[in-house]
């Protein structure tokens, strides 16, 4: 047990920012979001009441919002020739396939595949049979 908690093995020191710089700034905000005393339990939980496919729909509109702001912010990094690959690490690539243009796991550059993937995400949250715009008819086997 002593290996597990070795903190020479198990931990990393705490990465520095220099004061001044734009990754400063975010650290501070990020730490101060993370102890803005907010219980993230609570802040997913079902609110009494409420329809449970509802309430993943809204969040999943909200994710999808979020992540397309984030992407938008790197865009401009990520081109075919910096990003030819879509990857999570050296160990990982991800190839797509929609069954339509791509019928079988297509290796793609990051800025295709992410808009590809948001083309698509944009298209189910869209689709009144998936997502519908009325309250409390959503699709139990989709979600």
């Amino acid at each position: 047990l002593k290996q597990v908690f070795n903190k020479d093995k198990t931990f990393r020191p705490k990465r520095k920012f220099e004061p001044g710089t734009q990754r400063f700034e975010l650290h501070k905000r990020a730490q101060a979001s993370l102890n803005s005393g907010v219980d993230l339990k609570a802040a997913v939980q079902l609110p009494s009441g409420e329809d449970q496919n509802d309430w993943v729909a809204v969040h999943v509109v909200d994710f999808f919002n979020r992540i397309n702001l984030i992407y938008g912010t790197i865009c401009e990094f990520c081109t075919e020739r910096t990003c030819p690959v879509m990857s999570g690490g050296p160990r990982y690539e991800y190839r797509w396939q929609d069954d339509l243009k791509y019928k079988k796991p297509t290796a793609l550059p990051a800025p295709q595949y992410m808009n590809l993937l948001m083309d698509w995400i944009e298209m189910q949250i869209n689709n009144e049979d998936i997502f519908p715009t009325s309250v409390g008819k959503c699709k139990e086997e989709v979600l």
